[in-house]
């Protein structure tokens, strides 16, 4: 009798890393928008935040940055507060919140390093 492999399946998000070149600068931008630090600080080469279940990390590096890497899409429990909240930290969303087509309102802001973020909650 043989046994059948199951192949292995991907399960979950760990975390995702964002390099910066100067990590006292990010870490005061994502403290803005509400992220918990768990790991690292302001003077250190690698900082951990909470995101959910997972985490969002950040990696001192110096190499030059790329032209444009993607988007990171964050769901939170209102978009119109996380906006005002940016705003009032003195942070510059690239757009103001909007109800999406494809039944998401959202917004989207660039960190310190250039990684685009979009802050997003699904519609009714």
């Amino acid at each position: 009798m043989t046994s059948a492999v199951t192949p292995p399946q991907i399960e979950s998000l760990s975390a995702i890393t964002l390099a910066t070149s100067d990590m006292p600068r990010a870490v005061l931008f994502y403290e803005a928008l509400g992220f918990p630090m768990k790991f690292g600080g302001p003077q250190e080469s690698f900082t951990s935040f909470a995101f959910g279940a997972s985490f969002l990390n950040l990696i001192v590096d110096t190499r030059a940055p790329v032209a444009w890497w993607g988007r990171v899409i964050v769901y939170v429990s209102d978009v119109d507060a996380l906006y005002r909240q940016a705003l009032a930290a003195g942070l510059k969303p690239s757009s103001e919140p909007a109800d999406a087509p494809w039944g998401e309102r959202y917004f989207h802001i660039t960190d310190p390093d250039g990684h685009e973020l979009s802050f997003a909650r699904p519609l009714g």
